[in-house]
């Protein structure tokens, strides 16, 4: 394994786990608090931290940042034994993207799009968001990150 091959999968590991690590964040604490609280601060306080985590760190380097980073990864380890799991490691985070853009991101923006807490029916927004649906796959997602960076780890190690 080359430096600059080892430099892109150990950054790839850290952004891949840094992601798990907020996912499980939102499975563990942002959720379950949010959970306690009347419709009007739910509406408030998700669109709050939704608006707030939408940011070029995030979005590039934690969310799409490990799968670019497992691709470069994967070209410059062609030949070698971690390719495998630089491989798996892709379409896992892959997978967290997709399941992000289907599942996760449409019920923020029809939240959003609900408007503010103070002026709309806070109750019927909170209820066509679905906390449920969005914490099952967030749970999914946390798992799926989560092992995209045991692979990186693993691949690193080979």
């Amino acid at each position: 394994m080359d430096s600059a091959g080892t430099v892109v999968l150990l950054i790839a590991t850290v952004a891949a786990g840094v992601g798990a690590g907020v996912f499980l964040s939102f499975s563990n604490a942002v959720m379950p608090g949010l959970r306690r609280v009347d419709d009007r601060a739910f509406v408030a306080a998700f669109t709050a931290v939704d608006g707030a985590i939408l940011n070029p760190l995030y979005l590039g380097g934690v969310f799409l940042g490990p799968l670019a980073l497992a691709i470069a990864a994967a070209l410059l380890h062609l030949g070698d034994a971690a390719l495998a799991w630089i491989l798996a490691a892709g379409a896992l985070q892959l997978a967290v993207i997709a399941i992000t853009g289907t599942v996760n991101v449409p019920r923020n923006d029809a939240l959003r799009a609900a408007g503010d807490a103070a002026r709309t029916d806070a109750a019927e927004a909170r209820a066509a968001f679905d906390e449920a649906r969005w914490s099952r796959w967030n749970h999914v997602r946390a798992v799926l990150s989560a092992a995209t960076a045991a692979c990186l780890a693993v691949a690193l190690a080979s």
